[in-house]
């Protein structure tokens, strides 16, 4: 039988992975898995399944029932349930878990970055910076913000945002990638004097901050939640082809 790859999606990379199985790997059956939180998901090489597995257990029995040989975990960085229960059906079956997370962005000379652990740290960190904020920190998560009535919010996110919300706040819906040049732009239009983002890493939402150092603008960057223990990421699809064993030449 053909090996049967599971990948957790929902990221470039995810869409990068099985787009190289389908062309070069097509003897592989290929499934993404996604949340379902994106109305109109792009199209993707091979299987695709929408929704929730029930948990660890339910993960668990999906992977016997379809007879998984390998679980590629390529959700986003921030995904922490899903990469935990990812980790604790593998364990429970035998399947290998391998996890792909691009590189973390990282600050150079010029950036005034201030790192925090989490959304509320992010907005107890606030207003001792600024009062008018870009918060493009995705639209779940924003009841952390609720509570700051004296800020000016403009939230960008993807999809429409879901209550509760900052009072003084403005939705702007878009999707990167976004350049530099767009962004400084949005600082200058809204009179931005704080970014609030998660450190998804990539390039495609990287220009905000270049641009915010351009600008001067301090940059809130909420730090990746840790991997489960035991577990370790590889940064690139070449990496995962790698740890499968499906590299050129074998």
């Amino acid at each position: 039988m053909s090996p049967h790859i599971l990948i957790l999606g929902g990221t470039t990379e995810a869409r990068e992975l099985a787009a190289e199985l389908a062309a070069f790997r097509p003897e592989t059956q290929v499934t993404t898995s996604l949340a379902g939180r994106v109305s109109r998901p792009g199209a993707l090489a091979g299987d695709v399944r929408i929704g929730g597995f029930g948990g660890a257990e339910g993960l668990a029995a999906w992977l016997r029932e379809h007879h998984v040989d390998a679980v590629v975990d390529a959700t986003h960085p921030f995904a922490e349930t899903i990469t935990a229960n990812a980790a604790q059906a593998g364990s429970a079956t035998g399947v290998p878990v391998i996890v792909l997370r691009r590189p973390g962005w990282q600050p150079g000379p010029g950036d005034n970055w201030h790192p925090v652990d989490s959304l509320a740290q992010a907005a107890d960190t606030l207003p001792g910076i600024g009062r008018r904020v870009l918060l493009t920190t995705g639209r779940l998560g924003l009841a952390a913000f609720a509570h700051l009535a004296q800020l000016h919010f403009v939230v960008r996110s993807v999809e429409p945002p879901e209550p509760p919300m900052p009072p003084d706040a403005e939705v702007l819906l878009a999707r990167g990638p976004f350049t530099v040049a767009d962004e400084a732009a949005l600082l200058r239009e809204h009179r931005i004097d704080v970014v609030v983002t998660k450190d998804s890493g990539g390039a495609a939402t990287a220009a905000k901050l270049t641009a915010a150092r351009e600008a001067g603008v301090p940059v809130v960057v909420v730090r990746r939640p840790a991997l489960p223990d035991g577990v370790s990421a590889v940064p690139d699809v070449a990496g995962v082809l790698e740890r499968l064993g499906l590299s050129p030449g074998r």
